[in-house]
């Protein structure tokens, strides 16, 4: 081999300016109409997420996403339909009175007894989600909170809640207003003996967080039935939590999944 093919003494490229590299932030919509349709697309995405990763238990479980111009209406997936099969023509709106305004199908009374109240309680919250997810499941059993013991959980250190009473299926009102009282000004709540809820300002963020917080409860139970594991110190999980706990960073990582199932149903759009 040559210098000259080896490259010696070749000058190297010059780096490239970061103002023209791309990296994707929420996009800004110049009309409610824009901001509506967004918001159904990535419900209906973020709904197919959850089919795909195995959240779905009979008809339970529900994602909702606040309208942008009824801001007193949301956006929810129909009763006793598939995640897994779910379009944004298949989407319902519900009005605060629990009653479908726009679309043919039912709304799960779960769905608006919670969400329902989350949505009056915190008026920046965009998108909720609730499902019965496996592991969620597992560690509202225990009535306990996650730990910090990993990088990824500190995004919920001190900020997330628990609500530490059962009392049946939640179908009226006062019962999701003590959740959204548990709840408080936090991302998310484990409902004791039911399962996880997560909230975002936007259905990006809402998903990712009930996402992670399945898998930190998952590798909770599987460290502690492995061995005592060793705590992240109070000041290093909440400066991570300073890191990785914002609805922007959420947002970030939640990307690669929307591009994921997008790519590969993209007849949920329809």
């Amino acid at each position: 081999m040559t210098e000259a093919s080896a490259g010696v003494g070749a000058q190297p490229p010059d780096p490239i300016p970061t103002d023209q590299l791309h990296f994707a932030m929420p996009p800004k919509h110049a009309s409610v109409e824009d901001e509506r349709r967004y918001r159904k697309e990535r419900l209906a995405a973020a709904l197919r997420l959850f089919g795909r990763f195995g959240f779905e238990e009979g008809v339970a479980g529900h994602i909702t996403a606040r309208d942008p111009e009824f801001t007193d209406h949301f956006w929810v997936n129909p009763f006793g339909m598939s995640f897994k099969h779910i379009t944004v023509g298949d989407l319902i709106l519900v009005n605060h009175k629990g009653q479908v305004v726009q679309g043919r199908h039912h709304v799960n009374q779960a769905a608006f007894a919670i969400h329902s109240q989350i949505h009056r309680a915190r008026p920046e919250v965009v998108a909720a989600a609730h499902s019965h997810s496996t592991y969620g499941r597992a560690l509202s059993t225990l009535g306990e909170l996650l730990e910090p013991i990993t990088q990824d959980v500190c995004a919920f250190y001190q900020d997330h809640a628990l609500f530490d009473d059962y009392t049946g299926v939640v179908v009226d009102e006062e019962e999701g207003r003590r959740i959204a009282s548990a709840l408080g000004p936090h991302k998310a709540v484990i409902l004791r003996n039911h399962g996880l809820l997560t909230v975002g300002d936007s259905v990006d963020a809402a998903a990712w967080w009930f996402i992670t917080m399945e898998r930190s409860c998952q590798v909770q139970l599987a460290a502690k039935a492995a061995g005592k594991p060793v705590l992240i110190d109070p000041k290093s999980a909440e400066h991570t939590r300073d890191q990785l706990g914002n609805d922007l960073v959420a947002w970030i990582n939640y990307q690669p999944l929307y591009q994921q199932i997008t790519r590969s149903e993209p007849e949920l759009l329809d």
